[in-house]
């Protein structure tokens, strides 16, 4: 006899309970709880992104519904909206960010690498806005009638998972998260001009970081080499640079390239560089990749619980975001161990039907519209 524990359970199996127990130790996370523990708010806030639950009433009488099966998800009973409610505005969230780079250790083991022929590894940096009721999320001061908080992402293009996010107030400069952040040598960077800091620039290239960017309007150089550009390849210009503007004091750049590109549909665009052994038309398909973190940003507020929230507190709006990343990099993962062409729209909806149904997740995974597998029951035996 085939016996399956629900779809969600079998997702719940992607975090071991053994190492989110650790995780839970290490942040001292269920400090003073009192019954209501913290892998039953995990699994009831993984239930609001799966499940598109509106609020926290509708979490907890969700979970109520599907009373009889969750002892499979690991949780005695369906928590009371109280109960949710405080654990959220008072569990620490950094929890969440501990689980969230677990997944993403495991996932970056499953992952493709990035399409582009070289081997350096390739991120994305850039940040959105979240916009939030200024009288409801009054620590979150943005404009005079609004409030607003800024999610800072680091996109890995091996596939495309998300790898890092920083949660601070609209108001903060990209450009001074960023220069908090360290990578690896040899890694490609590539961000718009949002993040134009030529000091910054000069402290990668020290320390062996390359990056891509769009050249900001009115930046002064003079030109050190013209180089040969490729033949029918849109790029109209290949040169060495030296930035010359009066703002860099102290002197000491090292040589950056510009390359010019005309794209398809005529509109040409200037990238600045530290690469200086790429090809030209290389360095304009990196920042070509940049759209995906776009896309990921498009994907993770049309998709996902990150536009509303069910707690007005700081520490609840950080714990539904960082559950909204482990959803998404759960729904990733998903897809990697898939050979049916998902769209993560499609994924997430038709997971969303079936989180409750009682079958093989793997095999529903590779072959969705095919009848599940009956279990027959076992023949009893008279001896």
């Amino acid at each position: 006899m085939n016996a399956f524990s629900s779809v969600f359970a079998q997702i719940l199996k992607l975090f071991p309970r053994s190492e989110f127990a650790q995780l839970v130790k290490e942040t001292k996370a269920e400090r003073h709880a009192r019954g209501f523990t913290c892998w039953d708010q995990f699994a009831a806030m993984l239930f609001c992104q799966l499940g598109k639950a509106q609020s926290l009433r509708e979490i907890c009488q969700g979970l109520a519904s599907a009373e009889g099966k969750l002892n499979h998800l690991g949780m005695e009973e369906a928590p009371n909206k109280s109960t949710l409610a405080y654990a959220n505005a008072h569990r620490p969230w950094q929890l969440y960010q501990r689980v969230f780079e677990e997944l993403y250790q495991r996932c970056r083991q499953a992952a493709p690498k990035h399409r582009l022929r070289f081997k350096n590894p390739l991120l994305s940096i850039d940040a959105t806005v979240i916009e939030l009721c200024a009288n409801l999320f009054d620590w979150a001061h943005y404009k005079q009638t609004k409030g607003a908080v800024k999610l800072h992402m680091i996109l890995d293009h091996n596939g495309l998972l998300p790898s890092f996010c920083h949660i601070t107030e609209a108001r903060k400069y990209d450009v001074v998260v960023a220069r908090e952040w360290d990578f690896p040598a040899g890694t490609v960077i590539v961000f718009d001009r949002g993040y134009t800091d030529f000091r910054w620039f000069r402290s990668l290239d020290e320390r062996g970081i390359f990056f891509v960017t769009r050249l900001k309007r009115r930046t002064l150089y003079e030109v050190v080499e013209e180089r040969t550009i490729p033949q029918r390849r849109g790029v109209i210009r290949d040169a060495v640079i030296r930035l010359t503007s009066r703002q860099l004091k102290g002197g000491g750049f090292p040589l950056f390239r510009l390359v010019q590109y005309r794209a398809a549909d005529g509109r040409e665009y200037e990238f600045l560089t530290n690469h200086l052994k790429f090809g030209s038309t290389t360095i304009a398909a990196i920042y070509e990749q940049r759209w995906q973190i776009e896309s990921f940003f498009k994907a993770i507020k049309q998709n996902l619980r990150i536009k509303t929230f069910v707690g007005t507190s700081a520490n609840a709006l950080h714990i539904q975001v960082w559950t909204a990343l482990i959803a998404i990099l759960t729904l990733r993962y998903l897809k990697l161990r898939s050979s049916f062409g998902w769209a993560l729209s499609n994924l997430l909806a038709l997971l969303r039907f079936n989180l409750f149904a009682y079958r093989d997740l793997w095999k529903w995974l590779t072959d969705p519209f095919s009848r599940p597998e009956l279990a027959e029951p076992a023949q009893l035996s008279l001896i």
